[in-house]
């Protein structure tokens, strides 16, 4: 069998349509990497595979229009940055996330995400056509932290990026906490990692005695 062929059954064999494969993850039994990115290119050449970015490729699916679909960038912020194997290790945070609470009805066009696999406090890249900015996180984001670290994140800014005010505010906010099973407790253990402002943001967004009680 020719390597290409080779290397596109090992592809179609260990991931979905539309899933992205990261050449700096990718593998293959008795073949050389410098082989592996050679026979990529020769794919995407004849079309078998489609090429995201660089070193992000993907089986592109069929559409009912006969045409091929795109890859997602949700699909690829998701396993470059928010998880690890089967491990959560980060998170969208900023504006988009206030966004999908309701929050605020603006949406950008970047990406503010926490993840333990940034190396610095701040950084700005491009995956594909959009801008990701990279953080590190206050404290090491595990499955069982995940949600109390987003929801701190948030507050340490919800009061320059909310469009909700008053008892709509908390409310919108005691709401997420009850739907993630968040208790004052649970926050507070890891109100050490983050700024002062945490806890006047609380009072200011009418939380505090809220949660507290």
């Amino acid at each position: 069998m020719a390597q290409i062929d080779t290397v596109f059954n090992f592809l179609i064999n260990n991931y979905n349509e539309n899933e992205p494969i990261f050449l700096s993850n990718l593998s293959i039994p008795n073949m050389k990497d410098v082989s592996v990115r050679q026979q990529l290119k020769k794919l995407t050449e004849d079309g078998r595979i489609k090429r995201f970015d660089t070193g992000i490729y993907y089986i592109p699916k069929k559409t009912f229009f006969k045409t091929f679909s795109t890859l997602s960038i949700d699909e690829v912020i998701k396993k470059k940055f928010l998880l690890d194997g089967d491990s959560i290790c980060g998170y969208v945070c900023g504006i988009r996330f206030a966004n999908r609470l309701g929050l605020t009805t603006q949406v950008p066009m970047v990406y503010e995400i926490c993840s333990n696999k940034a190396t610095t406090e701040y950084r700005n890249i491009k995956v594909g056509n959009f801008h990701v900015i990279l953080r590190k996180p206050y404290v090491e984001i595990t499955n069982q932290n995940v949600d109390i670290l987003q929801f701190l994140d948030l507050l340490r800014e919800i009061v320059s990026i909310s469009e909700l005010e008053g008892p709509e505010l908390t409310d919108r906010l005691l709401g997420y906490l009850k739907a993630k099973n968040l208790g004052f407790d649970m926050l507070k253990e890891y109100f050490i990692y983050y700024p002062d402002k945490i806890y006047k943001n609380m009072y200011k967004v009418g939380l505090l005695n809220c949660v507290a009680t």
